[in-house]
């Protein structure tokens, strides 16, 4: 899957919750040096502050069971030992599912509280929602299961090649998998990231391969416009890297100041570790160069300065989308 998906990941990243057994008794061992231990009904519990139940009672950290077992927390607060004393890590990342945000927050407290987690280095839930159907319930197959990745990346990429065949029919077969496979794997991808991630969101085939709105494949259709329009120019693209455009009409400029904001959404998408934002721009750029296109002829310029100077701004805007759709780990065709 990870293949499939270009995830970079190796085997040497995983770190299965099992590798923490060794140090589930050292654990409980350090908390009860720290007096933090206490024993509530027969388990080792600690009772970070400001954690309530229903009832308003103190709400425990479930350590060690009351037969003796260990807990979720118990592996959650060695991973944070190991984390941070290991590899000296400043920031740990959980991306999991919303509905465990209390049990983390639980385990960050217990973690400051026992000392092991150094001032300044940060403990933050990535929370993300549910992937819905039509019926907005947790989205299954027609028969009522869970839908598996593999199953919904290969339907995806089945469609997708469905529509590259209508689109295009002149590439060759090779062509139209590849583009098909980028369309498709793309088009999964760009679903869950374009929406903040802590929603809950409507699964739908046609709004995802659609090759209009706020999708992939509209995104990696105006890279392959701007390929296509290099290529009926037949002037290579890095030509025009040296040239300064000039801004004479509003599209120009419209185009030129949102490109001059990519840094400024990349930064904004990492601090608030939330991909949608990064997915906006790159569709408001978008929109802004089809706007830019419809209103400033680039190969029947008015001239051969303003021809190469609009062609600069094409091969910027190109270069801005493929690296933003690169960093959501989407590749950008160049045919399509």
């Amino acid at each position: 899957m990870y293949q499939t998906l270009g995830v970079l990941l190796t085997a040497d990243d995983l770190m299965g919750e099992s590798v923490y057994n060794p140090l589930l008794a050292p654990v409980v061992d350090r908390l009860r040096a720290t007096e933090l231990l206490v024993t509530s009904d027969g388990a080792e519990v600690v009772f970070p502050e400001g954690f309530v139940n229903r009832e308003n009672e103190p709400l425990p950290l479930i350590i060690r069971k009351t037969d003796g077992g260990y807990n979720y927390a118990t592996s959650d607060l060695a991973c944070v030992i190991d984390r941070v004393e290991r590899i000296g890590a400043h920031v740990v990342l959980y991306v999991v599912g919303a509905p465990q945000a209390q049990h983390l927050e639980m385990v960050a407290a217990v973690s400051r509280m026992a000392g092991w987690v150094p001032e300044g280095t940060e403990l933050t839930h990535v929370a993300f929602g549910n992937v819905l159907g039509a019926d907005r319930k947790i989205l299954k197959s027609r028969s009522g299961e869970v839908v598996k990745l593999d199953a919904l990346l290969t339907e995806s990429v089945e469609r997708a090649a469905v529509a590259v065949k209508e689109k295009n029919a002149e590439l060759s077969a090779a062509q139209q998998a590849e583009v098909a496979r980028q369309i498709g794997i793309g088009a999964v991808k760009y679903a869950d990231l374009s929406t903040d991630r802590i929603k809950d969101y409507v699964f739908d085939w046609e709004r995802m391969l659609a090759f209009e709105g706020n999708t992939s494949p509209y995104l990696q259709y105006a890279h392959a416009r701007i390929c296509s329009i290099f290529r009926r120019a037949g002037i290579d693209r890095a030509v025009v890297r040296t040239l300064t455009p000039t801004l004479d009409h509003v599209a120009e400029r419209a185009l030129a100041l949102r490109l001059l904001q990519f840094d400024t959404a990349v930064w904004d998408t990492l601090e608030k570790y939330s991909p949608h934002r990064l997915c906006t721009y790159l569709y408001e750029l978008a929109s802004e160069f089809s706007a830019f296109y419809e209103h400033c002829p680039v190969l029947r310029a008015d001239s051969e300065a303003q021809k190469m100077s609009r062609l600069a701004l094409c091969d910027f805007t190109a270069r801005v989308m493929e690296q933003g759709l690169s960093l959501l780990g989407i590749e950008s065709p160049e045919q399509m």
